[in-house]
């Protein structure tokens, strides 16, 4: 449905002013679609498939006012030809509060507004089971495509690779493509996945992620021998886009012509780029950057981004 083979391997030189070049390889899964881009093809490719295998009549799922996910599934159901439910954090919202609202509306996915409280609920039984019978013949799919499903879509990320890295980096929200990218990585590969929130638990997602798969403890630990967590690149927070990070942006723009967003890729390329700097990485190593896509949540800084203003 959607063509992965769009998803080239580029190689970058990256300048670091007097210091020596940073050399590394982008897999540019951003390139796989404008919205149904990097990783939010894989994590829904299975849920889609199930769904109608399943004959269920739309997909129904969560995420907050700028979330990259509801935008793609809305877009990625509309391919399928069924239904798509977004369940969105913030009851004082509508379908055009923004370009991600607006965009979800105009693809077809019914919105429906809930109070932060109540979107803190959306993970339980009793709640869960109330919009079941809402909506039934739905497909449910957690925020962020955070599912078995999503876990072995993402898989194959690094098999479309020479996955031969000593370093794999990737921007992180739910832990799904980290665990995903664990899951196919060799021995010799460290992966390190940079939340874009504040706090540590994004550790604790992958875990139960890879425990979702794997079921076995020990097979669990070995895995995670592969796996770096990096929290101290989130800008402020999730959705915080201070000035000193639109500079980034632009400035990896102009050196390289990569497109960064400033909610995910741009912490990664940052928390990789001084790994370097700092000589974790070093210059010998073969590296990756795994472009996770979410271009469209850029939008609403197009007035700073220097690569919207030319587009």
């Amino acid at each position: 449905m959607f063509n992965t083979s769009k998803a080239i391997i580029e190689k970058v030189r990256l300048p670091l002013g007097k210091g020596e070049p940073f050399s590394f390889d982008v897999k540019r899964d951003d390139l796989i679609d404008p919205i149904v881009s990097g990783n939010k093809w894989r994590k829904l490719k299975y849920n889609l498939l199930t769904a109608s295998n399943r004959k269920n009549k739309g997909i129904l799922t969560f995420g907050g006012p700028y979330s990259n996910h509801l935008v793609a599934t809305a877009k990625a159901a509309s391919q399928f030809r069924v239904g798509a439910i977004g369940i969105v954090r913030g009851d004082e919202l509508n379908a055009y509060s923004n370009p991600t609202l607006k965009a979800c509306t105009d693809l077809g996915m019914k919105l429906i507004f809930v109070s932060r409280s109540n979107y803190r609920r959306k993970d339980e039984p009793t709640f869960l089971k109330q919009l079941h019978e809402d909506y039934p013949n739905y497909f449910f799919v957690p925020e962020g495509g955070k599912n078995y499903y999503g876990v072995i879509g993402c898989q194959e990320i690094l098999q479309e690779t020479s996955n031969d890295y000593d370093h794999v980096y990737l921007a992180g929200g739910t832990g799904t493509t980290g665990a995903g990218l664990v899951l196919g990585a060799t021995q010799k590969s460290r992966i390190n996945v940079v939340s874009a929130l504040k706090g540590s638990f994004i550790q604790d997602d992958i875990n139960a992620l890879l425990h979702m798969v794997l079921n076995e403890e020990e097979m669990v630990e070995e895995y995670k021998e592969r796996l770096i967590v990096h929290n101290d690149a989130h800008f402020g927070g999730y959705g915080k886009v201070p000035q000193e990070l639109i500079t980034y942006i632009n400035s990896i723009y102009e050196s390289t012509g990569l497109k960064l967003d400033p909610i995910y890729t741009a912490k990664a390329m940052y928390q990789m780029e001084q790994d370097f700097r700092n000589k974790i990485i070093q210059p010998n190593e073969k590296v990756l950057f795994v472009h996770t896509g979410g271009l469209q949540g850029a939008l609403s800084w197009k007035e700073s981004l220097g690569y919207l203003k030319d587009d």
